[in-house]
């Protein structure tokens, strides 16, 4: 018999921290709120960093990805503890899931499902084309460059079509050894921002609104953006909810990070499950919400 019913995963960073600034401790709030609600539901919990080399993983029936924020800056290692960790116990998200959103060609799969999302063009690992080739190719007028597998806005380049050299040098750097993604600025980003829909057990919870600060388009607080309280519409809602349905199998919890492009149409700028900052402490009944979905799944 299994030591813990669930054990809440974290970044090695976030387990006894000796300094707590206000970053550290939402990331001690959010995991805290959870736990406290997934006791309330009657499981037995369990908190750690991934990669703690003295932990069980088959004492815990299931493990659950929260604040895991470091996995992108160590991928290699993180994929083959994922290996190994996914033989000993069950994840949520589901194993298949993890595999599916670590890569943003994701968002393909999402466009052949009638999801719409920012015009996009996939450039794989050795592609000798240049970055002119595919800026002369794709015919915009400004755009994003980033990596298929990212986080925390790695690598992350918006530039004019005039301005492309000067980011020619990483482009070539970068497309020797992973998969890149081209996309066409969308300019509603800077004056709207993106809405970020909190999912879960497929129904829709509660939602804020992220903004970039003056001059900048990466919404993230490590870049200076801001939250802001959001109450969305009835077609927003079913916009973020229809996303996620497509999702196979579906996850127990999700945020769905909405933009309007530059026809002003809804679109999906990314689904995040794995490890998605859910806000738990901005929406007093959510964490219930969320422990409420993974008893349904788990049971």
């Amino acid at each position: 018999m299994s030591k813990y019913d669930i054990t809440i995963l974290t970044d090695h960073r976030y387990v006894n921290p000796e300094i707590i600034d206000n970053y550290i401790q939402n990331v001690l709030d959010e995991d805290r709120l959870l736990k406290e609600a997934l006791e309330k539901g009657g499981l037995k919990v369990h908190r750690t960093n991934w990669d703690n080399p003295y932990f069980d993983w088959s004492s815990t029936r299931y493990i659950l990805f929260r604040t895991t924020w470091d996995y992108f800056e160590r991928f290699d290692e993180f994929s083959a503890w994922l290996s190994e960790v996914s033989n000993k116990t069950q994840l949520i998200n589901q194993k298949e899931l993890i595999y599916w959103n670590i890569d943003k060609h994701y968002l393909k799969d999402l466009s052949d499902q009638g999801i719409r999302i920012p015009k996009t063009t996939f450039i794989e690992a050795g592609d000798p084309a240049s970055l002119k080739d595919y800026i002369t190719c794709c015919g915009w007028e400004e755009f994003i460059l980033k990596p298929a597998v990212s986080g925390a806005a790695r690598h992350t380049y918006r530039f004019k079509k005039a301005d492309y050299k000067q980011h020619s040098a990483i482009f070539k750097e970068l497309i020797k050894v992973e998969a890149l993604m081209l996309q066409e600025y969308q300019n509603k980003i800077t004056s709207k921002g993106e809405v970020a829909f909190m999912i879960f057990g497929g129904k829709y919870s509660h939602a804020v609104l992220k903004k970039a600060k003056p001059g900048d388009f990466r919404v993230q607080d490590d870049f200076g953006g801001s939250l802001h309280d959001y109450d969305p519409s009835d077609e927003e809602i079913e916009f973020a909810e229809k996303a996620i349905s497509v999702c196979d199998p579906m996850p127990v919890y999700a945020r769905v990070d909405v933009i309007w492009d530059n026809e002003d149409q809804l679109c999906v700028g990314e689904i995040e499950l794995i490890e998605p900052e859910l806000w738990f402490r901005r929406e007093n009944r959510s964490a219930k919400r969320c422990a409420s979905a993974i008893l349904d799944y788990i049971s």
